[in-house]
């Protein structure tokens, strides 16, 4: 049975312990924090009853056995195939953290970091294991959102890629290759520019951020849930994407150029987005918004499952 070593118990790191116990993953589950460390084996087994009431998940109570929570980096990582780090956002602490992976880590495990903007390179360029090394990004929450985004260094090796894209599409997650490096990978430059552009069309008064929203949820988010945008836009023409592209590029290419404008996230926006908005911006509000958030992407990763592959 293949094993892994979450390095990091904070959300991220529990929902990807979760989602390899489920998948039948030996899980060894270390932090810096032992009041974290604690909290560990309940909160994973609580996540594992939801996703089973749901299908997401099988008898939750042997994966939630899979998990063993180690006092130290060198007893987690010990008997590790696969090293995933989900710990602070800084270039500093994961050079830090890196420099022990690479030196009691296994010399096969592949060591893997869950950072959502820091490229590899940054951090794995003067390991003696740095060929070893890739960022696998997730998104927030891995165990109900699927996609993992594997971005190797210059200096990765390519089977190693390949290795990864086995193991993380062995547990149900949907692995994508991002060939070369870039801040932010894909989905984040994605989503920067779609959140830039509905900040100015709010600041700029054009839509309450209430219609905004809808937009995206009633509207594109309803085909974005089963399509992407090229599989979109080859619908959208009869001639498919080169129909598309001949028919609306000008119009496109205006809308992209009106679209660049200085600090999309400044306090402009900003006030004019929470000037309408319904809701504290409280911890107490946030949290009791994610339970509900989560238990939808539950049901909507229960329905997708289920539901048949399109036709070529």
């Amino acid at each position: 049975m293949p094993t892994i070593a979450i390095i990091g118990a904070g959300l991220i790191g529990r929902a990807w312990a979760g989602v390899f116990a489920r998948g039948g993953w030996e899980v060894r589950v270390t932090d810096p924090s032992r009041d974290v460390l604690e909290s560990v084996p309940r909160l994973i087994r609580e996540s594992l009853d939801e996703q089973a009431a749901l299908g997401l998940a099988h008898e939750p109570a042997r994966a939630a056995e899979r998990v063993a929570v180690m006092p130290s980096l060198a007893e987690a990582v010990a008997h590790a195939d696969l090293v995933q780090e989900s710990g602070p956002e800084t270039v500093e602490a994961k050079q830090a953290i890196f420099s022990e992976l690479d030196r009691l880590a296994p010399p096969d495990a592949i060591l893997a970091s869950s950072t959502s903007f820091i490229v590899a390179s940054r951090f794995t360029e003067h390991l003696p294991g740095r060929a070893r090394c890739l960022i696998a990004h997730p998104v927030n929450p891995p165990h109900l959102v699927p996609i993992v985004e594997l971005c190797p260094a210059p200096w990765t090796a390519p089977d190693l890629v390949e290795r990864a894209r086995g193991y993380y599409d062995s547990v149900g997650q949907v692995p994508v290759h991002v060939r070369k490096e870039a801040f932010g990978f894909v989905l984040n430059r994605l989503q920067a520019v779609l959140m830039a552009e509905a900040f100015r069309l709010v600041g700029d008064g054009v839509v309450s951020p209430q219609d905004l929203d809808r937009t995206i949820r009633d509207g594109l988010g309803l085909r974005w849930s089963f399509m992407g945008p090229f599989e979109t836009i080859e619908l959208n023409a009869p001639g498919g994407i080169p129909d598309y592209c001949a028919r609306y590029a000008a119009s496109l290419a205006t809308l992209v150029a009106d679209a660049i404008g200085p600090e999309p996230f400044g306090s402009k926006n900003v006030e004019a987005v929470l000037s309408q908005w319904t809701g504290g911006q409280d911890g107490d509000r946030v949290a009791r918004l994610t339970e509900w958030r989560d238990g939808r992407l539950a049901a909507l990763a229960a329905h997708k499952r289920a539901a048949d592959k399109k036709p070529d």
